[in-house]
């Protein structure tokens, strides 16, 4: 099933053409490794050829999952880029003024495009899936005062790179199977905020919602591409 949605969200929005170079960015949770192993595994069998480039972004806190991270993809025929940085730190002094989460997301996806850019990509994957998607709907109304989200598939900086997002139409529990099932190790996230971020807050709050109607989500998503602007304010 979780195959049926990338190969949907690859080919509506056209994400990969021949001779790609993509850079996957790996945090350790179970969506990006999803994305990896899956990317990986349709190369063989599909007659449009790409390379993949692993890079993971150390935000720089005590325990991190890195070298874990690392250790794991060499096992597995993987190989991972991994970035020290102390991004995670800055976002949470006393320095920063803005949103930890924030701060640090810009900082990290700043040098994954720098990172494209040095190896030549010029797709950078990302695994952000539909519960995603719907978050940040809701974050960017709640927090910014705005209707906006992710998309599936982004371009950036004229053309250069373009942002792919093949796991947009897939649900977290269909993810978290194939986690399961692929046995993925379960890396523990170091960061103070992993747990405490508004984010994690609207998945909570959504999650209550979605136990009220199990059409919600389904109508939630749809009504993205389905926006009637005669009835929004102006």
């Amino acid at each position: 099933m979780l195959n049926r949605f990338v190969g949907k969200a690859l080919h509506q929005y056209d994400m990969i053409s021949n001779g790609d170079r993509i850079l996957v960015g790996l945090s350790g949770g179970k969506d990006s490794l999803t994305l990896l192993t899956i990317l990986k595994e349709r190369q063989p069998r599909i007659l449009v050829k790409y390379e993949l480039f692993a890079v993971c972004i150390d935000p720089g806190f005590e325990g991190g999952l890195s070298e874990a991270l690392a250790a794991y993809c060499d096992e597995n025929g993987f190989n991972l880029i991994v970035e020290h940085t102390d991004y995670g730190i800055l976002a949470h002094s006393s320095t920063n003024r803005e949103n930890p989460c924030f701060l640090c997301s810009r900082l990290r996806r700043k040098r994954l495009f720098e990172i494209a850019d040095e190896l030549k990509c010029n797709k950078l994957a990302l695994g952000h899936n539909k519960d995603d998607i719907i978050e940040t709907l809701f974050l960017n109304m709640c927090y910014s005062g705005e209707i906006s989200t992710m998309v599936p598939s982004q371009s950036f900086f004229r053309g250069k790179f373009t942002v792919i997002r093949p796991l947009a139409f897939a649900d977290e529990d269909i993810i978290s199977r194939f986690a399961a099932e692929k046995g993925f190790p379960v890396f523990v996230n170091p960061c103070p905020s992993a747990n405490e971020s508004k984010r994690h807050e609207i998945k909570t709050l959504l999650n209550r919602l979605y136990t009220t109607n199990k059409k919600i989500k389904g109508n939630i998503f749809r009504a993205m591409s389905h926006v009637n602007t005669d009835y929004l304010l102006k």
